[in-house]
């Protein structure tokens, strides 16, 4: 059978029954006041209605049956249709906002990074990223957002960019949420961090499921979640779940930023409170960011052999691959060091630095 397309035309406004019942009254010439006694209402029921403030009910469509003539099935259907007008104008309107923050969040990357599926269309998308943020309306997702930016140690800059920043975070979790974790236990977690310490000589495919497996048997949820754009965030460190998760991105994509920023976060779960979330950027300061940088520091490179080190004054590259191998660590970390206290150039040692990338399958 063959279906012939209709078309139907759909007006940007709604028409209240109210308005109709108004012109009725002014073409006969009466008063609200007279439609009033002649329905047995009050008047401030039929100003309500003329004004779309009450509904015509259908014992109201009745009377209006017999004091105008026209059938109640006429008053009832102005009534469904304005209400369903009123639905869809306000479902158009919600849509239009909903899609004007879509476009703020980084759906393009989080597809191609596999965070989210692709879908034709807006609806789709919005659907697809709802899903993901767990959330039912983006109206959802910031009363989240705002309730937990209270906890959030980061800097003005990343609320222009809170969706980005978000997505990153939530993907975090999701991942966490896989990690199969023992219960917390902070000291054994400072001890594997000692142990740890020595990975940063190793190639990344060793390195990384060795991390995850460590932290994980001492109740820590580690995860590697590539930076999304308009993020500027190297690592975060949160409680979700009654469990600490570290989170990094690979921002600089070197072995000294990156040893630092996971030894940092660690330092952030082993000396600061649960409730709080710490988002690592350039220029992040504070107490606690000091407290975290210290510790980090210091157990990448203890502070006597340190002392030691720069009482020696050779800073050539020859001392600094000796002084990493008697230390024990990658000689890309001691030049991160040296380049941060300005003890050497930005310029000098990078070739030591050894260089990370995301291995990401292409989108299909």
């Amino acid at each position: 059978m063959n279906r012939q397309a209709t078309n139907r035309y759909l007006p940007d406004y709604a028409v209240a029954p109210g308005e109709v019942l108004d012109e009725y009254l002014e073409s006969v010439g009466m008063k609200q006041a007279e439609l009033a006694d002649r329905l047995g209402y009050s008047k401030k029921t039929i100003n309500e209605i003329i004004a779309g403030k009450a509904r015509i009910t259908p014992e109201c469509a009745l009377k209006l049956e017999r004091v105008f003539g026209r059938p109640a099935s006429f008053w009832n259907n102005l009534e469904s249709q304005f209400q369903d007008d009123r639905v869809r104008l306000r479902e158009a309107e919600q849509f239009a906002e909903d899609a004007a923050w879509l476009k703020r969040v980084p759906y393009r990357e989080m597809v191609k990074l596999g965070f989210v599926e692709p879908a034709e269309d807006v609806g789709g998308r919005l659907d697809v990223v709802l899903r993901f943020f767990g959330v039912a309306s983006p109206a959802q997702w910031r009363t989240i957002w705002e309730r937990h930016q209270v906890a959030y140690r980061q800097s003005q800059r990343f609320e222009a960019n809170a969706e980005a920043v978000s997505a990153w975070l939530r993907q975090g979790e999701l991942q966490a949420q896989q990690v199969p974790c023992g219960e917390f236990d902070k000291q054994r977690f400072r001890a594997v961090l000692e142990e740890l310490r020595a990975l940063t000589l190793a190639e990344p495919q060793d390195f990384v499921p060795d991390i995850v497996k460590r932290c994980a048997e001492v109740g820590v949820a580690v995860v590697f979640v590539p930076e999304l754009p308009r993020t500027r965030v190297s690592g975060a460190t949160r409680w979700v779940g009654g469990r600490p998760i570290i989170q990094l991105s690979l921002r600089y994509k070197t072995n000294d930023h990156l040893w630092f920023t996971f030894f940092h976060e660690a330092g952030h779960i082993l000396k600061h409170g649960r409730k709080l979330v710490f988002l690592e950027g350039k220029g992040m300061d504070g107490e606690q960011e000091e407290e975290a940088n210290a510790f980090a520091r210091d157990l990448l490179i203890p502070q006597r052999d340190w002392r030691r080190f720069l009482a020696a004054g050779d800073f050539s590259l020859a001392s600094i691959r000796d002084f990493a191998a008697r230390v024990g660590i990658a000689a890309g970390i001691v030049v991160g060091r040296l380049q941060h206290e300005q003890l050497i150039s930005h310029a000098v040692g990078n070739g030591l630095k050894v260089k990370y990338e995301w291995a990401i399958p292409d989108a299909e």
